[in-house]
């Protein structure tokens, strides 16, 4: 049968990757992803075949690679981060139903959310949601209604793809909105390129990071009522202190 394996390749470095996913790529003929993914994984799997597309051709990719499976090829679809977070697991087996004698397989990965707060600190240890502000594929109304509904809930948000050169003010606005339930003073954080060159993080508050210049590299850690800063870092007690 054939095969397609959907894999989360981590943040980037290549220590990062989980050894199932390592295992994974190593079993294929053919890795195929996003031009700048497979950057990060060619000099570790140079006897591969690449294939790739650029961004907003994700359904063109999940042809792709059905179309290689087709000719007895097994294949590797990879992600960044977990392929089933905002990645490619989803398309592909909508695509997949068309090709009904490929096997999917989902190998996961660890999301910016966890490898993020790894290098912030512990700012995920409750509840917590995540909320990606780009509008691409949802309308910026139904953003803000999670933006709120989450603050409501003193959840601590953890925000996928906040800026771009068309969205430049999309972190200000998201921040006014949470700021409607959550005080100014709401610790917070951000990293950029998580597991890559140049990677660096800060704690700030939530009026401060309303000011603060983001980019797509970058993701956002917003506490709740309880997070504080310990030792420069940010962090988000559970209550075990409390029982």
């Amino acid at each position: 049968m054939n095969k397609i394996y959907v894999v989360g390749i981590g943040p980037g470095a290549y220590e990062k990757m989980t050894i199932e996913a390592e295992e994974a790529l190593k079993k294929c003929d053919t890795i195929i992803g996003y031009t700048v993914y497979i950057d990060l994984v060619k000099d570790h799997f140079a006897d591969k075949e690449f294939l790739s597309t650029p961004m907003r051709k994700e359904v063109e990719r999940c042809v792709m690679a059905f179309e290689e499976a087709n000719k007895g090829k097994t294949v590797a679809m990879i992600c960044s981060g977990d392929a089933g977070v905002y990645g490619m697991a989803g398309l592909i087996y909508e695509v997949g139903k068309d090709y009904p004698e490929t096997e999917i397989k989902v190998i996961p990965g660890v999301t910016a959310a966890v490898s993020g707060a790894a290098v912030l600190g512990a700012p995920l240890i409750h509840d917590f949601c995540l909320i990606s502000l780009s509008d691409l594929l949802t309308p910026w109304e139904l953003i803000e209604e999670r933006l709120r509904s989450a603050a409501k809930g003193d959840f601590v948000c953890c925000l996928y793809n906040p800026s771009s050169v068309k969205r430049h003010d999309y972190l200000m606005k998201a921040c006014d909105i949470l700021m409607e339930h959550k005080s100014g003073e709401t610790v917070c954080g951000i990293v950029n390129n998580i597991g890559r060159d140049g990677e660096g993080m800060k704690v700030m508050s939530l009026k401060e990071l309303r000011d603060t210049e983001v980019d797509m590299f970058t993701t956002v850690f917003i506490g709740n009522s309880q997070t504080k800063v310990i030792k420069g870092k940010m962090v988000t007690p559970r209550g075990y202190k409390n029982v």
